[in-house]
């Protein structure tokens, strides 16, 4: 029981301490209060920007600021009781100053001297105790009222008499406003506005008066903020208008005349020319007809005359190829040289092994797979005409190998990229797939993994075409080229146990052929439903097997 006493004064000085700690926490915060309605300032003038805390206290020793859309946009800064003209923006650099006479009872203001057109707008008041803020914004709207303005007759304009009204040195825009001797409005006729280097601005107004009878128009400059005008009216004497023609309304009369005759002309015109258009069109339409009869009859006999012609292609191409089982590339061997061609060992990489014959080559490693390109070149070079010759690849479908042409001045030593930019015109086998080597790299998707590759080059036309002779289909084409220099075959292995080898061509000689034919290359038009990629071949009757090629 003795206990009880102590500790009521304990709990006592605790909620002491407590409410104390509270009303000093709340003597740190405050609210800032601006004009809740826009302070409206006449150009020239001084205007004071009112601000105050709530609830009131001294702010002497508070931090305050006044600034425009930005914090940096200092319009006055007071800190540790003095102001701050570091920071101040360059146009209110002693135009402002604050009153401190009234700070001790919570309120601050900023004056503003000399107000400025660019003055107008919205501001912030600032204050900072601590680490306790707050701010409030207000708005400034600046008006001048400037020249009176000038009116002056400056001539007719269509059957009255243009008036102009300038006037300069008002802030903000101001209103022109026309009006007659009874204080009717009259609409203006043009309006345009113009701000000086001081933003203040000059206007130019321009009425059209066509009553002769108005006498007096006056012209009205209208301030919108401060409701002030300025007015200026000008008398128009009757002279200045233009004169009517005597002949005017005779003239009018007979126009008016003339307009109707001319309409009814017009509708008779019309008229008969719908009954024309009309027969000219059923004349078209039966016509047409006529003409549609006749080419359907035509378009029957033409289709009945390829139909004959695919009959009697069908016929003998069957004839000529039943017991041969000719290939898809194989009416071009008419038309190209055959060419058995020989490798060059001096040409080789030093990684390759060149056959006796000097018709295969291999990798001296194959399991080795080098970073650097093993190529080797053809023994003779092409220069004109049309050649092919056709390459065995054993094992090709497990490994990467390239084949075609090249010219004879491309890079082969190192690392290097095959296209026909830099001198390659090729196809091969990369980790990839089968690809053509063009820019960027072309997919290939042949039927069957390509065992003899059939390469035919026309370099009078610049075109490199290749052939999977396993089943005669199609593998790809470069576009035209323009060939300069000599080309030379060229074969390229990189890893894998893969040989490629030359197959002597029936009746083709060796080394540099002859003179090539030159004859234009004329192909055979397959017919309708025919494909051109090997998947039917033109030569080949319907469900007849491709026979492969082996080099013997």
């Amino acid at each position: 029981m003795e206990d009880g006493p102590s500790c009521s004064v304990l709990h006592l000085a605790s909620l002491l301490l407590l409410t104390q700690l509270l009303a000093w926490g709340s003597a740190e915060e405050f609210l800032v209060i601006g004009p809740s309605d826009p302070i409206v300032a006449v150009l020239g003038g001084d205007i004071t920007l009112p601000c105050r805390v709530a609830p009131a206290m001294n702010v002497e020793t508070m931090e305050l600021r006044w600034f425009r859309s930005k914090f940096s946009e200092a319009v006055l800064i007071y800190e540790n009781g003095w102001e701050q003209k570091e920071e101040l923006m360059a146009q209110y650099a002693g135009r402002t100053s604050l009153e401190k006479e009234l700070l001790n009872l919570g309120q601050a203001a900023v004056r503003i001297h000399k107000v400025q057109a660019s003055d107008d707008g919205l501001y912030s008041c600032f204050f900072r105790k601590g680490g306790f803020y707050e701010e409030a914004s207000l708005e400034l709207k600046v008006a001048g009222v400037g020249s009176a303005p000038q009116v002056r007759i400056t001539g007719p304009d269509g059957d009255g008499v243009r008036v102009v009204c300038t006037a300069t040195g008002w802030f903000p825009k101001p209103q022109v406003l026309w009006r007659d001797l009874s204080g009717e409005k009259l609409l203006a006729f043009s309006e345009a506005h113009a701000q000086d280097s001081e933003g203040l601005f000059s206007v130019e107004a321009a009425l059209v008066v066509r009553d002769r009878s108005a006498g007096n128009v006056t012209c009205s400059v209208l301030n919108p903020i401060l409701g002030q005008e300025k007015a200026m009216a000008i008398f128009i004497p009757e002279p200045f208008f233009p004169q009517a023609s005597p002949w005017k309304l005779p003239f009018l009369v007979s126009l008016t005349v003339l307009g109707l005759l001319l309409l009814g002309a017009t509708c008779y015109t019309q008229r008969e020319h719908s009954t024309k258009l009309q027969q000219f069109r059923e004349k078209e339409i039966l016509f047409q007809a006529k003409e549609e009869d006749r080419q359907t009859m035509e378009e029957a006999l033409k289709a009945t005359g390829e139909l004959q012609a695919e009959l009697e292609w069908r016929k003998s191409v069957y004839l000529a190829a039943w017991r041969k089982a000719q290939l898809y590339a194989d009416w071009r061997q008419e038309k190209f040289q055959a060419w058995s061609v020989t490798l060059d060992p001096g040409s080789a990489n030093s990684s390759l092994v060149i056959s006796h014959e000097n018709t295969r080559v291999t990798l001296k490693d194959a399991s080795e797979d080098s970073s650097a390109l093993s190529s080797v070149l053809g023994v003779e070079g092409i220069t004109s005409g049309r050649c092919h010759w056709e390459v065995e690849v054993q094992d090709g479908d497990k490994c990467e190998w390239v084949l075609g042409v090249c010219r004879e001045d491309v890079k082969r030593t190192g690392w290097y990229r095959e296209y026909p930019d830099k001198g390659f015109w090729a196809v091969g086998k990369f980790e990839s797939g089968y690809v053509a080597c063009s820019l960027p790299q072309t997919s290939l998707s042949p039927r069957q993994p390509p065992q003899r590759v059939g390469v035919f080059l026309d370099y009078d036309t610049g075109d490199i075409s290749f052939y999977n002779m396993t089943d005669g289909s199609h593998m790809f084409s470069f576009p035209p080229a323009s060939f300069s220099g000599t080309l030379f075959p060229y074969f390229r292995l990189k890893s894998g146990v893969v040989s490629l080898t030359l197959c002597p061509m029936a009746g083709g000689p060796k080394g540099l052929p002859g003179p090539f034919d030159s004859s234009p290359l004329e192909e055979p038009v397959s017919p309708p439903g025919s494909s051109v990629d090997g998947a039917e071949s033109p030569l080949l009757p319907c469900g007849m097997e491709a026979v492969p090629h082996h080099c013997p």
